[in-house]
């Protein structure tokens, strides 16, 4: 159960760990289930845990006043899924977090997550992904405001395939903040390309 995280932190640092600090992180860790649909999260409520996904897929989303999805985050396996704001400040969502497909995720209250944070490997581990999530952000936030959406969904296939193949159409043209129809568009011509 648990050697796709160790080898998610073996990769992410290159601090050993002993065995002590094996022992506390799984004792820090619960698993948890979700079938397909399920929520992880819903807005409004208070985000008490931080999840890294073992098997399946997730979605991270808000709904505005139409009834409208707006998906922020998608996420597979050996990624990581929260509103870190909600479960950081202890704030209120405005997200719903559900499973895609049924998932399995070894989930990480913050109370547990300080005592973890103890270890060096782990320190390190939370560093780099900290680094890589806000450069992902920024070139998404760049893309979305600067690139056409061809260019938005041929960056979308060439860094996550696998999105592509695990989520449905409307999901991707949410992600991609673009409708379902300019993303089927799109896809045509990117396949024609």
């Amino acid at each position: 159960m648990f050697d796709s995280l160790f080898n998610y932190i073996k990769r992410h640092s290159n601090l050993p760990l002993s065995d002590e600090d094996v022992t506390l992180i799984k004792k820090s860790f619960a698993l948890k289930s979700l079938k397909k649909k399920e929520f992880f999260l819903q807005s409004g409520d208070i985000c008490q845990y931080t999840g890294f996904i073992l098997k399946g897929a997730m979605r991270q989303y808000s709904v505005d006043d139409a009834g409208n999805e707006h998906i922020i985050q998608l996420s597979i396996e050996d990624w990581w899924t929260v509103d870190r704001e909600s479960f950081l400040m202890k704030t209120p969502s405005v997200y719903n977090i559900d499973a895609w497909e049924d998932t399995d995720l070894l989930v990480l209250s913050l109370e547990n997550l300080e005592q973890i944070h103890t270890i060096p490997a782990i320190k390190e581990m939370f560093w780099q992904m900290n680094q890589s999530n806000f450069i992902a952000s920024q070139k998404r936030l760049n893309h979305s405001i600067s690139l056409p959406a061809l260019e938005r969904y041929e960056e979308l296939v060439k860094n996550y395939p696998d999105f592509v193949q695990r989520f449905p159409q409307h999901s991707i043209a949410s992600y991609l903040g673009i409708s379902k129809e300019t993303l089927s568009r799109v896809r045509n011509k990117y396949v024609h390309k």
